[in-house]
């Protein structure tokens, strides 16, 4: 029998690790880790990773654990996760998943059906298409072919448009087309999910505080030991707060402007999370104040 997972999702900044914290704590349970910027070893400030001290109150999996420089994907989030729940469920521990990348989630509670593998002849004569003529001329050949999917991601964002693309010529369909025929799996495991949904501007408040700690605390002084280290093209670089905390190193950016741009990016992307969980199917929405009570009686909201 698969076990039951309790799952904490949400926006970033709305509170899920000292949520999870607690639920774990109250029935000597283990923590999944469901993000993919806290997976990467060294990366600790822009990632807002737990403290030393939440680490040492109840067991933590999926925090550090990947090279910068090494590939990681859903896919192989969703095997260590799986070994991790397993290890975890052979102590007889309760698991609770928290989190808020929600590919990450999706992929471990419900699978995904294989999608074409990658073409590195295509890639590269993207990649380089993009440096000579920038990000916008590949993201244009995705309109071409895709223009729903090429409505949804931005230029800059050049690894998925780039697999848009490796998608649609292998299949011969739009990625779009092809993620809807192949729809997500079904339930992997029994859960229940319980997503933080603080107000709106109490959310940005606490998203603003938490940009501008992360650069009191280091941030832009981690970034420049990361760079020393060889990890300036690593996958977490490209992350929000430490493109722009590079952005400082290089000198294109003041500390205020960085500060600035976080914040509004993490609001951002924030409210891309809440979309993303509004389309999950037996997502429970919690307010604040959250009752830890409830949510470990399975009676939230």
């Amino acid at each position: 029998m698969k076990p039951h997972l309790t799952v904490i999702a949400g926006p970033t900044a709305s509170g899920k690790t000292a949520i999870a914290i607690e639920l774990a704590r109250r029935q000597g349970g283990e923590i999944v880790s469901a993000d993919s910027q806290q997976v990467y070893r060294y990366f600790d400030i822009g990632t807002a990773k737990p403290s030393a001290e939440e680490l040492a109150a109840v067991p933590h999996h999926l925090v550090s654990v990947v090279e910068p420089l090494e590939p990681f994907s859903a896919a192989e989030y969703q095997r260590q996760a799986d070994a991790a729940i397993a290890d975890i469920t052979s102590r007889g521990k309760p698991v609770f998943v928290v989190g808020g990348t929600g590919m990450y989630l999706r992929i471990l509670l419900h699978g995904l059906v294989e999608a074409p593998g990658a073409d590195p002849e295509l890639r590269a004569e993207l990649e380089a298409l993009a440096a000579a003529e920038g990000r916008e001329a590949v993201h244009r050949k995705l309109a071409e072919v895709d223009p729903e999917t090429a409505a949804k991601l931005p230029p800059r964002d050049l690894v998925r448009v780039i697999r848009a693309l490796e998608i649609h010529k292998q299949t011969g369909k739009p990625a779009s087309e092809f993620r809807k025929e192949h729809a997500f799996a079904g339930e992997r495991y029994p859960f229940r999910m319980y997503v933080l949904s603080p107000p709106r501007e109490e959310l940005y408040r606490v998203i603003d505080a938490r940009a501008a700690a992360m650069f009191q605390r280091g941030l832009v002084d981690e970034v420049r030991a990361l760079i020393a280290r060889g990890y300036a093209d690593a996958a977490p670089m490209r992350s929000v707060g430490y493109v722009q905390a590079k952005a400082v190193v290089d000198g294109t950016l003041s500390v205020e402007e960085a500060i600035q741009q976080t914040a509004q990016e993490t609001r951002r992307y924030a409210k891309r999370q809440l979309t993303w969980f509004r389309k999950e199917a037996g997502a429970l929405f919690v307010e604040p104040p959250y009752d830890v009570d409830a949510l470990l009686r399975g009676d939230a909201p």
